[in-house]
């Protein structure tokens, strides 16, 4: 194929259907031009056949043709050993006229009345209108016929307002402007909040430098784009020399987002016009996924690929998480994992942190010598997808179990769809055996039920659940999941005998039930491996529907923000039926963080107790639910995930004796802000047993 001159505009970030013909930046030509300039703008139904170029001898067969009555039509042809390709523009004036110097004519594709204006790729064509005005007309003097012709065209296909202009030179000693340009910004898909950052350059082929004037967005949707610089307003650009105008893309709303940005450019029609094109859609960052659970970690038997043994003093594990128990191997920020301690020599504590960060002073899970129990444990995954297991004293075995994870990229939205926003709920009581119906039998399952009511109900699609174990007869555990297929191998609880233990846990749901509604009900299910009394007390929904006001999860690496004995967060021990109020620190939270996942530990309180956490300045009572109940004597902790008020506190009740209090957060809850808006709250209408 011959070397074309052509405006070839580049496309940014994605490709147009366009015929790919090579541009090369030539010196400005010399007059007499016979030139076909013809830019594509925003133009689409002709896109495919028309090819924006500035075509003159040196680059393409140019064809002009003489007509009666000043018909004129000028094309460009251009050969390769396959294909023959051309571009044509045919411009006659108004029936019984001449071409006028000065003059602007109304134009249609038909003519008549009006002037024509037709154009021609390759054999493909539209109806349509616009206008030619002239600007240098020769004749012979004998015949009259046009000898030199000059005009600038505009024109638009029927029912489209994209726009194709140009020059037209034939024999003329009148310079043009052209314009080698990108032809389409196309950000393609954008998460809603992100910002990317393309541009458009601007480069001058005609036979003069182009003085650019100012920059602009219109069209549609300008309001989802921004102009961030501009090297091209209020400039002389020599022919071959480049500009640029840099557009970010802001989507404000899913699906497709058009603009127009406009430049002037000193041309006959005035200004460039290049589309510009995004496509937004939600972000799954911060959203939940529950899996399994799954084990991937137990020191009793060596799994996986560790030496039978506990875990001595001082010990950790490097723990592999991202790729195992269909957690995603990339774009994890943090996991949910169920800790078990069984069989410490001493008492002590196991903390779970980042591997390759920083060992944190936090605490996972708190136990006394020859204690059994478990702690629900979120946990920021390393750069290497990996977590430490840290035992301070003595030795124990430890099991990990993963629940769930948090994206941290998109990269998990097109393999596992949107995950679930958090919803806070009102600490609620839903289950508590020991008021209403028996104790769950050794071996037993029994099937629960929340209604939300006939809107909300089926899009809770997992309970975040406060599940406690009351003086079970023996050591054991409780399993809490959908209900769906037959009793997970992990577990949720693990219990010793009389003790009572709670565990948070986030838990799948299921919508089949027939609980006296003609809409489904949220159920799940809990085993007990040992008969025992067990309270059930919902704090959240993660709900994968967008319902508005949902919040998502950013992890932090675990930071204590209270340790009542050193008076950090609060000073001194709570008293009986004593409540305290704590400020999260500034650097832990944003003007959009409406809740915090923490660990919370009663340390030696003097007699049993319970412990309850909720927002501060809310307006709320303090909940029946409890968060912690410790014996006396007993060290231990328990997930939280609590609101915290428009002061960014939360309050901490104390019910008997006094007790020492630490409190470490691992992540914060956000209000996603592209679906807040009115309604949406998750109010418990009804809950019990299920049939």
């Amino acid at each position: 194929m011959r070397t074309i001159r052509a405006l070839l505009g580049v496309i940014i970030a994605a490709t147009c259907a366009m015929a790919a013909l090579p541009g090369v930046a030539l010196a400005a030509p010399t007059a007499p031009y016979t030139v076909l300039v013809i830019d594509l703008n925003d133009h689409q139904r002709l896109r495919t056949d028309l090819f924006t170029g500035a075509w003159e001898s040196n680059t393409a067969e140019m064809d002009a043709q003489l007509g009666d009555g000043d018909a004129f039509t000028l094309g460009a042809h251009w050969r390769d050993e396959t294909d023959h390709l051309w571009n044509t523009v045919r411009t006659v004036p108004p029936a019984g006229e001449s071409w006028e110097v000065g003059r602007t004519y109304a134009a249609t594709s038909a003519g008549g009345a009006v002037a024509t204006l037709s154009m021609d790729g390759s054999g493909q064509t539209c109806a349509g209108s616009g206008q030619v005005t002239v600007k240098q007309v020769e004749r012979d003097a004998a015949t009259r016929r046009l000898t030199a012709f000059a005009a600038a065209y505009a024109f638009h296909c029927d029912g489209e307002s994209g726009l194709i202009d140009g020059e037209i030179r034939w024999n003329s000693d009148l310079d043009y402007v052209a314009l080698d340009h990108t032809s389409r910004l196309d950000f393609g898909q954008q998460a809603l909040g992100a910002v990317s950052r393309v541009s458009a350059s601007f480069t001058p082929q005609g036979s003069v430098p182009v003085t650019f004037g100012a920059a602009s967005l219109g069209g549609a949707d300008p309001a989802a784009f921004q102009i961030v610089d501009n090297t091209c307003s209020g400039r002389t650009i020599a022919v071959g020399d480049i500009c640029d105008v840099r557009v970010v893309a802001v989507p404000t709303r899913t699906g497709s987002q058009e603009a127009i940005l406009f430049l002037a450019d000193g041309s006959s029609y005035g200004k460039r016009r290049i589309p510009v094109t995004v496509e937004g859609f939600h972000s799954v960052v911060g959203t939940y996924y529950p899996v399994g659970p799954g084990r991937i970690m137990d020191t009793r038997s060596g799994f996986p690929n560790l030496p039978q043994a506990p875990i001595g003093p001082g010990g950790e594990v490097d723990l592999q998480v991202a790729g195992r128990a269909d957690v995603p191997a990339d774009g994890v920020s943090a996991v949910v994992l169920n800790v078990t301690v069984t069989g410490p020599t001493a008492d002590s504590f196991v903390t779970v942190y980042p591997s390759g960060e920083a060992r944190p002073t936090a605490s996972s899970v708190n136990f006394a010598a020859g204690w059994l129990g478990s702690n629900n444990v979120t946990v920021k995954l390393g750069a290497n997808g990996k977590v430490k297991v840290y035992n301070r004293a003595g030795s124990t075995h430890v099991v990990v179990d993963v629940v769930g994870f948090y994206a941290g990229s998109n990269a998990i939205r097109y393999a596992n769809g949107m995950g679930g926003q958090f919803h806070p709920v009102k600490p609620t009581r839903l289950v508590d055996t020991r008021t209403t119906g028996a104790a769950i039998p050794a071996g037993a399952v029994r099937r629960f039920f929340v209604d939300f009511g006939p809107e909300l109900s089926g899009r809770a699609g997992s309970l975040v659940l406060n599940v406690t174990a009351v003086a079970p007869e023996k050591s054991g555990f409780l399993t809490a999941w959908s209900g769906l297929g037959g009793v997970p191998s992990a577990s949720t609880v693990n219990y010793g005998a009389g003790k009572v233990v709670p565990n948070l846990a986030v838990v799948q749901s299921n919508y089949q039930c027939d609980c006296g509604t003609t809409y489904g009900v949220n159920t799940f299910s809990l085993y007990s491996s040992q008969k025992t009394h067990v309270v059930v007390d919902l704090v959240g929904v993660m709900d994968p529907t967008l319902t508005p006001n949902g919040l998502r999860f950013s992890p932090t690496s675990p930071t204590r923000i209270v340790d009542s004995r050193s008076g950090l967060g609060t000073s001194g021990a709570l008293g009986p039926n004593v409540t305290r109020t704590v400020t999260a620190p500034p650097a832990l939270v944003t003007d959009a963080t409406q809740a915090l996942a923490m660990n919370v530990t009663a340390v030696t309180p003097t007699d049993a107790t319970v412990l309850t956490v909720w927002p501060a300045g809310a307006g709320l009572s303090k909940p029946t639910a409890s968060n912690l109940n410790p014996a006396a004597g007993q060290t231990v902790s328990n997930a939280a995930i609590s609101g915290i008020g428009p002061a960014d506190a939360f309050h901490v009740h104390n019910l008997a004796g006094t007790t020492h209090l630490v409190a470490d957060v691992v992540g914060r809850f956000d209000l996603y802000p592209y679906t807040a808006g009115s309604g949406g709250t998750f109010t418990v209408v009804r809950a019990g047993q299920a049939p």
